[in-house]
């Protein structure tokens, strides 16, 4: 007999499907609910109460998103009383955004419980936070699964308790915009992010310094696609960088990013504090190798020496040079693009990621 379609509860306490503030976790958010239903499940975001509090020490904050979550809890109780879902899944439960909903009602209705990209630190147990990642613990111990989209927040799930029920799905994008033929203009470097503080801040202040050590014969133009409240200080950051050097254009809609993706000849990010991410996906869809650092997630979606160059955090001139070699290499370059086109088709597409969760879904329900 054939999976049966299920009804998905869908909860994401960090950023809903449809928070009006561009990211990658509200793109991956996007795209999980879009795979399942490609899968055939009839699935329903069923809260958008944003469970993020930024500052450990927020006790009033704290206090009133517990009262809120009480208040969403029954308000879903009594919607379930027509009828249940077949699984919760929640997505990116961390130290900072718990899921205050699913666990309880979970529990009470009799319904499994699925966490995606749950992470776990533990030098984040300070103030509030320690509260909020307690919460989250105790629903990934209580989940039927819980799906890691990297071996990293796996080892971090693995240390605070061997016994939890983990699986892996590769992070994964639509590559169907990124899919056109690559028409790599010679020196041209192209940029994806948001202008915000923190990792984004850091990342584009490490680029920015890159760039003041090229060599001054290398022939190279940089395209900086994003925008945000950062901006006037991001753009600061390139002063020294040869005048006439970057083009600052703004925020673009997907077929934009295409557009110039299809354009670039190399990605160039250094990736601080990257869960993984999936701006790396897209420009290796669209033939891009990409040169990063080798840190946090960032070794997920690049793979060093084949789809790209990954160097040591901080070491501004080593990235220079990367960049310079790539530059100077069109052949390599071109080489490594096709090798990273292939590599995300395979590893990180969306038909890809539609089976493995019916797979893991189903698993659930049935098992």
């Amino acid at each position: 007999m054939a999976p049966r379609p299920l009804t998905i509860a869908f909860y994401a306490p960090l950023k809903a499907p449809d928070h009006p503030v561009p990211s990658g976790d509200r793109l991956m958010a996007r795209m999980l609910v879009a795979a399942l239903r490609e899968g055939g499940h009839r699935v329903e975001v069923v809260s958008d109460l944003r469970a993020y509090r930024g500052d450990p020490q927020d006790q009033a904050g704290w206090a009133a998103l517990q009262v809120a979550a009480g208040a969403e809890r029954a308000r879903i109780a009594a919607d379930w009383r027509g009828g249940v879902p077949d699984l919760w899944f929640c997505y990116h439960p961390y130290y900072k955004a718990p899921d205050l909903l699913g666990p309880p009602l979970t529990t009470a209705f009799g319904v499994p419980y699925v966490t995606c990209e749950a992470s776990y630190s533990q030098r984040r147990n300070v103030g509030i936070w320690a509260a909020m990642q307690a919460v989250m613990l105790e629903g990934v111990r209580g989940a039927a699964l819980n799906l890691c989209l990297t071996g990293r927040d796996q080892a971090g799930l693995v240390a605070v308790d061997a016994g939890l029920h983990l699986a892996m799905l590769p992070p994964f994008i639509d590559t169907t915009p990124f899919g056109g033929p690559a028409t790599p203009e010679p020196g041209h470097l192209v940029t994806v992010a948001m202008m915000r503080a923190g990792d984004k801040g850091d990342s584009y202040a490490r680029l920015a310094a890159a760039l003041r050590l090229l060599p001054v014969g290398l022939p190279w133009h940089l395209t900086v696609a994003g925008d945000g409240p950062m901006r006037d200080a991001v753009v600061a950051m390139f002063d020294g960088v040869p005048a006439g050097r970057v083009t600052w254009a703004g925020v673009l809609p997907r077929d934009g990013v295409a557009a110039l993706l299809a354009r670039g000849a190399v990605y160039v990010w250094p990736g601080y504090g990257e869960a993984y991410g999936l701006a790396y996906l897209e420009a290796q869809a669209a033939g891009l190798p990409v040169v990063a650092c080798r840190i946090a997630g960032v070794p997920e979606v690049v793979e060093d020496g084949v789809t790209g160059v990954l160097v040591a955090a901080g070491d501004d001139a080593v990235f220079a040079g990367a960049i310079a070699g790539l530059l100077a290499d069109p052949a390599q370059a071109r080489g490594m693009g096709i090798a990273a086109r292939q590599r995300v088709k395979a590893r990180h597409a969306f038909p890809v990621a539609v089976r493995r969760l019916d797979e893991v879904v189903q698993g659930v329900v049935g098992g």
